[in-house]
């Protein structure tokens, strides 16, 4: 496997910690979403992903793009250990929750919509977090154990980690937010979190390096 990925991208991070678990090797391409005007933008990415964005995931014959349907392919093909709960009603839960980091939050305050925000950008990113935060530390009152869904890591771990990390990058006020602080410290001290964190990439800047 060939991951396109670029090492803050909160989407790629979530498919580095599903490889990671699954224990599948892969090459990393990096992406560079800044340099050169945005590497993404390049005709050659372009060919491999017509939304030029990352990650992308070459695989098995196949180009995916798409963070949760490459996870969905990489749990079908891979299913241990399993990131979707067996049970039906657990399971809608862990899609209900990466759901709503994946399209309700963590696209508001993606590279593209931040660069037409201009000045207001910090302040618009902290809102789109802060309102959707709100919203899912009710839903983990009903749904958590150690982490998001009981005690067994699932997708909606692998969507919430990354996306606390660009709360922090974006200096959101975190006190409200217990349950998805403390399932968010004990998910960074498995193995899987830590070796896919941004600060240990192969493109991670020097001054960024755990």
């Amino acid at each position: 496997p060939v991951l396109y990925s670029y090492f803050r991208s909160s989407c790629s991070w979530r498919v580095r910690i599903a490889l990671a678990l699954k224990g599948i090797s892969y090459d990393l391409v990096p992406v560079n979403l800044i340099k050169d005007g945005g590497q993404q933008f390049s005709a050659e990415f372009k060919a491999l992903n017509p939304m030029q964005q990352v990650p992308t995931l070459k695989i098995d014959g196949i180009t995916l793009s798409q963070s949760l349907a490459i996870i969905h392919y990489l749990e079908e093909t891979h299913p241990n250990p399993r990131l979707l709960p067996q049970d039906p009603k657990k399971r809608a839960q862990v899609r209900m929750i990466a759901d709503h980091i994946v399209s309700g939050i963590q696209p508001l305050q993606n590279l593209s919509i931040l660069k037409q925000m201009g000045e207001k950008k910090m302040e618009w990113a902290q809102n789109c977090i802060a309102y959707g935060f709100q919203a899912l530390e009710q839903i983990l009152q009903l749904t958590a154990g150690r982490y998001c869904v009981g005690d067994e890591v699932s997708m909606a771990d692998l969507c919430l980690v990354p996306q606390v990390a660009n709360a922090e990058r974006f200096k959101v006020d975190m006190s409200p937010y217990p349950i998805i602080t403390r399932i968010t410290k004990a998910l960074l001290e498995l193995e899987a979190f830590k070796i896919s964190h941004p600060s240990r990439q192969p493109d991670t800047p020097a001054e960024l390096r755990a």
